[in-house]
């Protein structure tokens, strides 16, 4: 299958803590320091690289180092970067990630992530293309006006769309994305931004207000599994149990492990867990891309998680 990822492109500087988090004026220890390609939509591209599709990435960065690690990064890990477009005019962006085993808290400098278009994507780049998907609808402010005609366009070419819409940083969870979901298949929130999308904190609620006769929505629940409602039922997938290293990039993980099973004809529920083991393995090393599985890294993984409940 051959992916289009239309996204933020930015590095990484994650720092792995084991203690408290900084608070202001004050100072804290970490235990470890890691630069790497970071943004959500650039991890699922990867991750669906890792599990052998075909992905191309459209996106900006600027003329500068952490450009070149960012494309230098997806093309080592096998992802198409022929629609990245090098601006001169920016800065590439820029993530500070400060993780723990529980938890983390993100530092963003938008640079290049706020210039896409969406009329920097050409009906002629869809072509060969069986799905798009979008990441980070929030931070992608360029894109995000024109996303529902981007995703129009493409179901008009005959691809399958999928969004995940991220944290919103000014918490305004604007109507603009409801919106933007008519044109979408598949939506994969968290827990938090299914709960502030929807305008509801109980998870079904939630979903059932998300509900437009169009889209699936599977909400990450972290801990708790994942949760989707599908033809009037409820789907629901319980949690792999894994001593976390980093939780970066977990929910992207999940992305692409269900988007490749589910692309390729999977029930959902079956590829609900493909996605929970491919986020579960994400988490055993520091950053986003270090640990994503293989398909049968991941088939294995789930073989013997229900080995071990018998």
């Amino acid at each position: 299958m051959k992916i289009l990822v239309a996204g933020e492109l930015n590095v990484d500087l994650v720092l792995q803590s084991s203690g408290s988090f900084p608070a202001p004026g004050r100072e804290v220890l970490v235990d470890d320091a890691t630069l790497t390609l970071g943004s959500a939509s650039a991890i699922c591209a990867a991750g669906l690289a890792k599990l052998e599709n075909h992905v191309v990435f459209a996106g900006k960065v600027g003329a500068d180092t952490w450009g070149d690690l960012c494309i230098d990064s997806l093309r080592q890990l096998g992802v198409d970067t022929a629609l990245v477009v090098r601006d001169p005019a920016v800065k590439t962006g820029l993530t500070v990630s400060i993780t723990s085993a529980s938890d983390r808290a993100l530092i963003t400098y938008l640079g290049s992530i706020a210039e896409l278009r969406e009329n920097d994507i050409r009906d002629q780049d869809f072509q060969g293309v069986g799905h798009l998907h979008v990441s980070s609808f929030f931070l992608q402010v360029g894109l995000r006006p024109g996303l529902r005609a981007l995703f129009a366009r493409a179901s008009r070419l005959g691809l399958t769309t999928s969004l995940d819409p991220g944290f919103d940083p000014l918490e305004e969870w604007t109507s603009d994305l409801l919106d933007v979901l008519t044109e979408v298949d598949i939506f994969l929130p968290n827990e938090v931004e299914l709960h502030s999308i929807s305008g509801s904190g109980d998870c079904l609620e939630a979903l059932r207000n998300l509900r437009n006769g169009r889209t699936i929505t599977v909400a990450k629940l972290g801990a708790d599994g994942c949760i989707a409602i599908v033809d009037g039922s409820v789907v629901s997938v319980p949690a792999f149990r894994v001593m976390p290293v980093d939780t970066t990039g977990a929910g992207d993980s999940f992305n692409a492990g269900f988007l490749s099973a589910w692309l390729r004809g999977k029930p959902i529920a079956d590829a609900m867990q493909f996605g929970s083991a491919c986020g579960a393995l994400a988490t055993q090393a520091l950053g986003g891309t270090a640990a994503q599985p293989a398909e049968i890294d991941a088939n294995n993984f789930i073989a013997a998680n229900f080995r071990e409940a018998k």
